[in-house]
């Protein structure tokens, strides 16, 4: 009989009845409820934050059963009963001014009627702190908190700021109470996706603990290298056996496409849970967690602000900046970060900064597909079939069907990039080039209004140089005066020389030059 794989069920309880598997974060989950009251955790979207969630809510209903066999059943002695109100904040659009008021009301009615005393000519913010004082009272126990999503509201208003300040308002009322209510609650956790800081819903709430990036909790979501190993050894063996690959190429795939998530400075690697169920349920490697979701929006961000795009790997950024969202039309890397397109790829302690990049192949490729719809034009609207024309092109050697290729992708530049469209060519070769690094070597390189590329093949080199205004003629030069095809003078492929120029009135590229070395 096949494994059980909780793909879209988020509820602990249907997860230990049902025979799903489960990776065992328990140890954490206790830890995390002994050591501290307010806690604020962000991942990216299907990354486990609703099963953390559920998971909370059965242990501190003292659901014991539920927890046989797991680290959980050992450490806790006691399992004391507490009330646990559950702020589900995921389920509901929120597309106008009375989304988020209809939802907090639906949740206080609900938790109105088990215990009992009805305010409902009260703001939410006032029933909610009512309801944790006449709950803790009534039971003798203090009350525990969980939000999940608490930022959805927040996320869907982003394009409108009138709607977006009221839900702010709102919710920065409601999630005061936790502070005001202190001495009620025993545990509560808020998790999201971003967090909104200065101005925001927790500038009130300063006893709130941030563990999005403490080290201590940078694996309680998602799957670490010896999860893996321990719980899904046999999964990768029937993977591999279906797909006849060796287990140890197949080990290497998921680890290229899957893994490579970062949250804190010391963080161990971490894999994606719902690519990883999805491919030993599929037994197929595919994009599943990328195709849940697009990122327009903020390719839209990207475009609007002019960005240069070799910066989305290099810039070094500060934990300060990650968690500032609140400006993301003027810096787009937080919201990107958070997202999960980008991760913590290296910190240097003495500066305190962080350098980003993608996490793996199934988002750097995701997202530059993206990227490249959103930049340039691209026929029949399908980047993966372009791509692969590319591919084919670059290995077969046949440079001027691939650089026509290239020169149609400029066509119709959008006015908003035109703008400057030195910048533009160069975000579009770059996401062109990224694209094709994932099926040939591409080195690519720009400094002071020029690029240079060298693509690598099984049978050709291909060195090529690009300008702006000049000719194709000079390109092809400058490869000849600073000998860039001298490393591969004894190289057995074939070596072609590539002089390119883009003519700005044109928007486009204007001519092209090969010679063979």
């Amino acid at each position: 009989m096949d494994r059980l794989y909780p793909i879209g069920i988020q509820t602990f309880e249907k997860i230990r009845e049902g025979g799903f598997c489960y990776v065992d974060k328990t140890e954490q989950i206790y830890r995390l409820a002994q050591s501290g009251q307010f806690y604020f955790l962000s991942r990216p979207r299907r990354f486990g934050k609703s099963l953390l969630i559920s998971t909370l809510e059965a242990y501190f209903q003292g659901k014991k059963d539920l927890f046989t066999g797991l680290a959980l059943e050992r450490l806790e002695q006691e399992w004391t009963e507490y009330p646990v109100l559950h702020l589900d904040l995921n389920a509901r659009n929120y597309v106008n001014a009375d989304s988020l008021p209809a939802t907090l009301n639906q949740h206080l009615e609900r938790w109105e009627a088990r215990y009992g005393d009805e305010k409902r000519d009260r703001a939410p913010e006032e029933r909610f702190a009512y309801l944790i004082e006449k709950i803790s009272q009534s039971t003798g126990r203090n009350v525990v908190v969980l939000v999940d999503e608490y930022d959805k509201p927040l996320l869907q208003a982003l394009d409108n700021e009138e709607l977006l300040t009221s839900y702010r308002q709102q919710l920065k009322a409601f999630y005061g109470v936790l502070k005001s209510e202190d001495a009620h609650i025993r545990f509560a956790l808020l998790t999201g996706v971003t967090k909104f800081s200065k101005v925001s819903v927790f500038s009130d709430l300063n006893n709130l603990q941030d563990i999005s990036m403490d080290d201590e909790y940078a694996a309680l979501c998602g799957v670490t290298e010896e999860e893996l190993s321990d719980y899904f050894e046999e999964d990768i063996h029937r993977l591999c056996q279906f797909n006849k690959t060796d287990l140890q190429a197949g080990k290497l795939q998921l680890k290229e496409w899957y893994d490579g998530y970062h949250f804190s400075p010391n963080s161990p690697d971490i894999y994606n849970p719902f690519s990883l169920l999805n491919t030993f349920k599929r037994k197929d490697i595919g994009s599943y967690w990328f195709e849940t979701g697009t990122p327009t929006f903020l390719i839209q961000l990207l475009r609007q602000g002019h960005y240069d795009l070799q910066d989305l790997t290099n810039e070094q950024v500060t934990q300060d900046m990650l968690g500032d969202i609140d400006n993301i039309g003027g810096n787009p890397l937080p919201i990107l970060y958070q997202s999960g397109y980008l991760t913590l790829k290296g910190y240097d302690r003495e500066f305190g900064t962080y350098t980003l990049g993608f996490p793996n192949r199934e988002v750097a490729e995701g997202f530059n597909r993206h990227l490249l719809l959103g930049y340039a034009k691209v026929p029949s609207g399908n980047p993966a079939f372009q791509i692969r024309n590319f591919v084919l092109e670059v290995r077969r050697g046949d440079t001027d069907a691939f650089l026509r290729r290239l020169q149609s992708f400029f066509a119709d530049t959008p006015y908003e990039l035109a703008r400057d469209l030195e910048l533009h060519y160069q975000n579009v070769l770059f996401i062109v080039f990224k694209l094709l690094g994932f099926y040939v070597q591409a080195e690519y390189h720009t400094s002071q209004g020029r690029i240079d590329l060298v693509l690598k093949t099984k049978d050709y080199v291909y060195v090529m140089e690009f300008k702006l205004d000049g000719t194709a003629e000079e390109a092809l030069q400058q490869i000849e005066d600073k000998q860039y095809a001298l490393p591969f003078a004894t190289d057995p492929r074939r070596v072609y020389k590539v002089g390119v120029n883009f003519n700005n009135q044109m928007r486009n590229i204007e001519k092209w030059l090969v010679r063979e070395a």
